[in-house]
């Protein structure tokens, strides 16, 4: 029968390499620390792996040792694979996170100049926030003054022909393929310029 025991499945030698000989890496805290960069409770991350809050309680404090069958669960919950649970950070960054979503399954902010599709959304403490939008308004007057907002931002046309009007510059047509990146702090605003509602992707820093 094959070995199971999680602590046997990876080993990973110590980083100061001193004596060349490895240990396993602590499964626990491995977790707990993948499930707080999520921001997650520990009931959030149970529900999310398929797993009792007692179980993955007892994973965490090291009172149990994980089934293969219970690995491959936290590995889904937690949107990495399984030798992720068994590979140490870089300098304390977590890696291997990703978000899909699927199209209809947005989460919709609808307001009179725009129309939000957010993409990415169950991800939290992101480093950029990605959306579709769809451009409602059609000239300047449309809106309540500028939009400004903190961070950068990336536009990416993906139908139709917009105009993107900001404080500083000359307005800029833009058509499907094309992009800009601007100072988010700077007042800017977007109105479609085609016959139909244009359809852009967003991306705005949040750092």
């Amino acid at each position: 029968m094959a070995d199971t025991d999680p602590k046997n499945l990876i080993r990973i030698s110590h980083e100061d390499g001193e004596d060349g000989t490895a240990q396993p890496l602590d499964l626990g805290a491995r977790v707990r620390e993948l499930r707080k960069a999520h921001d997650w409770t520990l009931e959030q991350a149970a529900q999310r792996a398929g797993l009792a809050r007692s179980t993955l309680s007892k994973i965490e404090n090291g009172q149990m040792s994980p089934t293969y069958d219970a690995l491959k669960k936290l590995a889904v919950g937690l949107q990495i694979s399984v030798p992720q649970l068994f590979t140490p950070p870089s300098k304390g960054q977590v890696n291997g996170r990703m978000a899909v979503t699927k199209s209809g399954e947005e989460t919709n902010k609808v307001t009179t100049t725009y129309e939000h599709a957010l993409l990415a959304e169950s991800l939290t403490t992101k480093k950029m926030l990605p959306y579709r939008a769809r451009i409602r308004a059609r000239a300047l007057e449309d809106f309540d003054g500028w939009v400004r907002h903190d961070g950068e931002e990336f536009l990416y046309v993906l139908t139709g022909e917009v105009r993107l009007y900001t404080e500083f510059y000359e307005p800029v047509s833009l058509r499907r393929g094309d992009s800009a990146y601007y100072d988010a702090s700077m007042g800017h605003n977007v109105v479609s310029v085609s016959a139909e509602d244009a359809t852009i992707l967003w991306v705005t820093s949040l750092a």
